[in-house]
């Protein structure tokens, strides 16, 4: 009987599955992957815009708008994609500004929270998941999907001049697509993605403290600290700060002009000086400590 048990004790040991082991990026892949599938504003308002973009583009064209330019002044044949460029940073500013208002708190106010917390994701990588999206998700979909704009744009454009009877050798050689989408990525990742780090950081932390009106309670400390500074010191260098950073003003570049656009033909790129900025290293700093008392607070917040 004794043999007969051992035997049958062997075979179960002999079918026992071995538990899976889980790589350490995987539970970072399916968190980002997550907020993908709940937060679709965060592809479908860009390409939106982009489309709306390439529309007025497409009419503008066909109208002749855009024809006499570039025949008149073929030095800066760049001028509808600067604005389209720009178009697309300011639609992934709003983006990343009412995500991370509402990265936490919509979690909390649906009660998701309950479910997502007994899965086996810690809450350092969700919230690390979470800041992905402003800070490096939405800054590279913004580059994607500009340079396919500008691309359909480009054809575009030499499409209109073929059948005007024109010549698209000089837009081809002063519009310098490659080093214009090179400077666009380079700014996207400097000016949009770590520069204003703290900020969206700071809108994240925010989003996981109130049980309404987080809007409200992000701005109004910022709005008190403008308004001391402004009636002790009579300035507004608090404000001015947190709009540059929010707006992407960042020490990226050294060009002739400081109205110049960062695409221009005439831009330099200065990473050297970036990289050596002390705002941006402070800036990181609160971005961490921010980061840390999100982790913290959603560890304790309980669902609205």
């Amino acid at each position: 009987m004794n043999t007969q048990s051992n035997v049958m004790n062997e075979s179960f040991d002999s079918q026992r599955i071995a538990p899976v082991s889980m790589s350490a990026t995987r539970p970072m892949y399916w968190s980002m992957r997550r907020e993908l599938w709940e937060s679709r504003s965060i592809y479908v308002a860009p390409l939106a815009v982009a489309g709306v973009a390439l529309f007025g583009f497409s009419l503008s064209s066909i109208a002749g708008i855009w024809e006499k330019p570039l025949r008149l002044n073929p030095a800066q044949p760049q001028a509808p994609y600067d604005m389209a460029a720009g178009l697309m940073m300011l639609t992934g500013i709003v983006v990343s500004v009412f995500y991370c208002l509402d990265a936490l708190h919509s979690e909390r106010r649906d009660r998701s929270i309950l479910f997502w917390k007994s899965l086996p994701v810690s809450d350092v990588t969700t919230v690390l998941a979470k800041a992905c999206i402003p800070l490096v998700i939405l800054p590279l979909l913004t580059f994607a999907i500009t340079v396919a704009m500008q691309w359909l744009m480009l054809l575009l454009s030499s499409a209109v001049l073929l059948v005007s009877g024109l010549s698209v050798a000089t837009l081809w050689t002063k519009l310098s697509f490659l080093r214009m989408s090179w400077l666009l990525l380079y700014h996207v990742l400097t000016a949009h993605a770590l520069w204003p780090a703290p900020i969206y950081c700071w809108l994240l932390l925010v989003s996981g403290w109130p049980r309404r009106a987080t809007f409200l309670w992000a701005a109004l400390p910022l709005v008190a600290i403008a308004g001391v500074e402004q009636i002790a010191f009579h300035t507004w260098h608090f404000a001015a700060m947190v709009g540059s950073r929010l707006m992407g003003a960042a020490p990226t570049v050294a060009s002739t002009s400081p109205d110049m656009f960062p695409t221009d033909p005439m831009t330099h790129i200065a990473p050297d000086h970036f990289l050596s900025s002390p705002g941006l290293w402070i800036g990181l700093a609160l971005a961490a400590v921010f980061l840390a008392a999100a982790v913290r607070l959603r560890r304790y917040r309980e669902p609205i």
